[in-house]
């Protein structure tokens, strides 16, 4: 391993000069202890004790976690290790910034010291939000929008239900202002990977196809994001990008068959999280740009995270493909099995469009929206992402408003 310092930083988002440099320098704190298994939320009282837990907030989302008996045998398992609680419902996808409120409140007025997310990544994202915020003086927001430095945390568990956004492992978190339109994130390793996940896969044969689905793809794509690097001297981190991806694809198709195959949803369940909690990014410069880009879509109409991933990362690839073609024609090569580029594209969108039944075009994402008004749509989204982003972001190839908009042109 060589230490590049400042050489590495001016070659970053760099194509121009073409300058290599070599496996990044690292850091990897992952103290997150997985609990996997059938039944095993019967585990979560005695894991909340064992991680000091007096006073849990549970947090969660619809009716179906109650009405699967899935809050009652969490309440049961915390009664048994003599933990009080207090609840907070009704989270949804692409969290908000009210309950995150709502929950900051909750916590302070009932002296709660552990918060425990019953859900897939929104309500964990929200349970970190919350856990940041709580001896925070000023608005949580001010962490989203770099305002602030988080400097402390409430611990939080997870009881896993929808396996996708991979937040149970990581230190990251996404939420979305209602009033300025933003959809922003925060990464804190070091404060926000929870304490605990309890993992039974079983708890996702229930799903509908469609969340099945989107979080296929939104676990693909964290990998991707990843993928897409300028750093040399990764093989071993390729290998496991393009392993684990390959491995989603054929599970994926199995999950997707057959809703009640304990070992494609156990697989599945298992890959979103090592997509998303650092080791296959693991000395490597990751990228973001489509995570960037599919914020401001489902910002601005609310639509399902994983669906608007499958629309513009393969825009996204297709631009690469013409621009800064090796990364992706190694995709193409190592996990479709094909050498062109944009064949491998398109094999990656027909799984997409075929298999998952998701949509593949801003159309079909947008299907209420006439062609002129998606047109118009476009500048909107371009001047929202350089607002948040800045004129020129991207670590795999420099992302400019030009840039953003011909990708998204590609995905109409």
């Amino acid at each position: 391993m060589r230490s590049v310092g400042a050489q590495a930083s001016k070659a970053r988002s760099s194509i121009i000069n073409s300058q290599l440099y070599y496996m990044l320098d690292f850091s990897f704190y992952s103290p997150t202890e997985f609990v996997f298994g059938r039944n095993t939320e019967a585990k979560t009282g005695e894991l909340a004790q064992k991680y000091g837990a007096k006073k849990v907030m549970i947090l969660y989302g619809g009716g179906s976690a109650v009405k699967s008996g899935l809050i009652g045998r969490v309440q049961a398992a915390l009664d048994a290790a003599g933990i009080k609680y207090v609840e907070m419902a009704g989270i949804k996808p692409n969290p908000t910034d009210d309950k995150v409120r709502e929950g900051i409140e909750l916590v302070r007025k009932n002296g709660v010291d552990f918060l425990l997310a019953v859900g897939g990544g929104s309500v964990i994202d929200t349970a970190k939000s919350v856990a940041c915020a709580v001896d925070y003086d000023g608005d949580f927001w001010d962490f989203y929008i770099g305002k602030a430095k988080v400097t402390k945390a409430l611990p939080v568990g997870v009881v896993l239900t929808i396996p996708a956004a991979g937040s149970e492992g990581s230190g990251n978190a996404v939420i979305t202002n209602m009033t300025t339109k933003q959809k922003l994130g925060i990464k804190e390793p070091m404060l926000l990977r929870p304490k605990f996940a309890v993992m039974n896969p079983e708890l996702t044969m229930t799903l509908p196809a469609w969340h099945t689905a989107s979080g296929i793809c939104d676990m693909i794509v964290h990998i991707l994001e990843r993928y897409f690097s300028n750093t040399e001297g990764v093989e071993i981190s390729d290998r496991l990008c393009e392993g684990v991806i390959t491995a989603i694809i054929n599970e994926a198709r199995k999950v997707m068959k057959n809703p009640n195959d304990y070992d494609a949803r156990a697989n599945i369940m298992w890959s979103g999280t090592i997509a998303h909690n650092g080791t296959c990014g693991i000395g490597r410069e990751e990228d973001w740009a489509g995570h960037q880009i599919e914020h401001e879509i489902s910002a601005m109409y609310d639509v399902t995270h994983g669906a608007g991933l499958a629309v513009v990362t393969p825009a996204y690839m297709l631009f690469m493909a013409q621009h800064h073609p090796a990364r992706i024609k190694q995709f193409a090569e190592r996990v479709f099995g094909v050498s062109d580029a944009v064949e491998g594209i398109n094999l990656f969108k027909k799984f997409l469009h075929e298999d998952l039944k998701l949509p593949v075009t801003l159309k079909e994402l947008l299907p209420n929206l006439s062609e002129a008004e998606i047109d118009a749509a476009i500048p909107q989204f371009v001047a929202n992402l350089h607002r948040n982003k800045g004129e020129k972001f991207g670590a795999f190839y420099p992302i400019t408003p030009d840039v953003t908009t011909e990708i998204l042109k590609l995905a109409k």
